[in-house]
């Protein structure tokens, strides 16, 4: 599906990214060239993620940025930063797809670029742009057609370099940065302090806000960045009032990669964006993590779900699923998984449910080492807390309570990722244990067939599922699921039956056309 993306938002997401990069270098204006270097942001192998909202879209973008590694690049020494910027989950599927990458080696004494590169991908090709910048020690800038730009940071080097700066209260710094298309004069002026929670923490934080003096469109945005109180001035969070609106980058993870020994003798460069093979300096190239690339998911991917019954068109719940973050959980590595589901105004006459899921699952089994259930519904309760171990086979709630399980058993939120992995093309049939109301029950999968849907406005390649138990009345709720017919694995559609009736939840699918 490559439909376009309502415009506010397809002009916002470029300036989104600008806007956590465009803060980043910074002079004092009363002397623009002695502001101090600060070595505490430039760790090799730091990784910081970030989830990009948007007005009613929790859930628009996912930002990536990397510091690889450090060595000698055409012919120079320098650091190696990496970056990668993707809509994710509905707007991704549904509304408009960017997946953009970027590279750019930066002196390691002044921060500055002298080389970077881009990949944007659309749907038949990817176009690579390469710039050179010259960096003399005056100030002068040679014109733009001749493809370089002296004392100029490009995104990632000002994202960066922003960070090693002293980011004092009152003071004001000045940058310019190249853009993909113009040039842009900015001034950030530290102007406070505030607490900010996260899904990865509580930070202590630095405010900054953003003007644009060449570009009033920007400037309209209302740009504020967060950095955390600390030498690594991690930002933490971004907010821009865009359109009617409000974008807000979080921060979603924040980890160390272990550089891994790599061989000096030439390597093959990466497949997109060609970088030369560097000569080892202080750390070599690390070996980046294959886990995220073997996931059928992005961090931040939300998909949204609303439940109606029978064959009404009535909306009877929403369900909303979220990759919420990959970082250090409870002193291990985790993915957090969450979900929310809720009957709607109109339908608690019926029936109130209002359910929250938190899982916490290993990155690369994706086995829930801690479930949180808040669940309510009816009349039920239910507040409680597991601990699972997966090498001994139990799951322990909050009061001590043990529960036998077999090892690799998930729970209700990490079955719905972890089968995304699986071979679903029929007739495959799989089996996983999960967890249900306290009790290990096995779950078969069973591909039925190929089909094309109709899932909102659009029609979409799907493999149609039977979820079915080792109960007695093993096929009971008549559970059947579609899962779009790619790598990914997309839940389009449940159904079902209960006490209520014949169920029906569907992915939300955004009108493209704007209303």
């Amino acid at each position: 599906m490559n439909v376009r993306l309502n415009l506010p938002l397809t002009s916002s997401l470029p300036i989104l990214f600008l806007a956590l990069t465009l803060s980043a270098f910074a002079q004092e204006k009363s002397d623009a060239g002695a502001a101090p270097l600060s070595t505490a942001p430039y760790k090799i192998g730091e990784r910081l993620t970030y989830n990009v909202a948007y007005s009613n879209f929790p859930t628009a973008a996912h930002v990536e940025v990397q510091l690889v590694s450090r060595g000698i690049y055409f012919g120079r020494e320098g650091l190696l930063l990496r970056a990668h910027v993707e809509t994710t989950g509905v707007v991704n599927v549904a509304l408009f797809a960017i997946n953009n990458d970027y590279t750019t080696y930066v002196d390691p004494e002044s921060g500055l670029p002298f080389h970077s590169q881009s990949v944007v991908h659309d749907a038949s090709r990817a176009t690579d742009t390469s710039l050179d910048f010259a960096q003399p020690a005056g100030t002068i800038a040679i014109p733009p057609k001749q493809g370089t730009f002296p004392g100029t940071y490009d995104f990632l080097s000002a994202f960066y370099r922003l960070r090693a700066l002293p980011l004092a209260d009152g003071s004001v710094y000045n940058l310019s940065i190249r853009g993909s298309a113009e040039n842009y004069r900015a001034e950030i002026k530290v102007i406070g302090r505030q607490v900010i929670k996260t899904n990865v923490g509580s930070f202590n934080t630095i405010i900054s806000q953003i003007r644009v003096a060449n570009n009033s469109r920007v400037n309209g945005y209302h740009l504020k960045m967060y950095f955390s109180d600390d030498e690594r001035h991690v930002p933490v969070l971004l907010t821009a009032q865009v359109g009617v609106g409000e974008m807000r980058a979080e921060l979603a993870g924040s980890e160390f990669v272990t550089p891994t020994p790599a061989p000096i003798a030439a390597a093959t460069p990466p497949p997109i964006i060609a970088s030369p093979n560097p000569t080892p300096f202080v750390s070599p190239t690390p070996s980046i993590s294959a886990d995220p690339e073997a996931w059928p998911f992005k961090v931040g991917e939300q998909l949204n779900y609303q439940v109606y019954l029978g064959e009404s068109n009535a909306l009877v719940a929403t369900a909303n699923f979220q990759v919420r973050g990959h970082s250090r959980y409870f002193n291990r590595d985790g993915l957090m998984l969450a979900v929310k589901a809720q009957t709607t105004v109109e339908a608690q006459r019926l029936f109130v449910a209002n359910d929250q899921i938190n899982s916490y699952v290993d990155p690369k089994a994706l086995l829930p080492f801690r479930t949180e259930l808040n669940l309510v519904e009816g009349r039920r309760r239910l507040n409680q807390t597991l601990s699972v171990n997966q090498d001994y086979g139990t799951a322990t709630s909050g009061t001590g309570e043990k529960i036998e399980i077999p090892v690799g058993t998930h729970d209700y939120l990490s079955f719905f990722y972890s089968m995304r992995r699986f071979n679903l093309y029929p007739p495959k049939r799989n089996a996983i244990s999960i967890l249900v109301n306290n009790k290990p029950k096995t779950l078969f999968i069973g591909s039925l067939k190929r089909e094309t849907i109709e899932v909102g406005a659009q029609k979409i390649p799907a493999i149609a599922l039977s979820l079915t138990t080792d109960d007695p009345q093993s096929d009971k709720y008549l559970l059947r699921m579609w899962v779009s017919d790619d790598k990914r694995h997309l839940p389009l559609r449940v159904t079902g039956t209960t006490e209520l009736g014949p169920f029906r939840a569907d992915l939300v699918i955004i009108p493209a056309t704007p209303q």
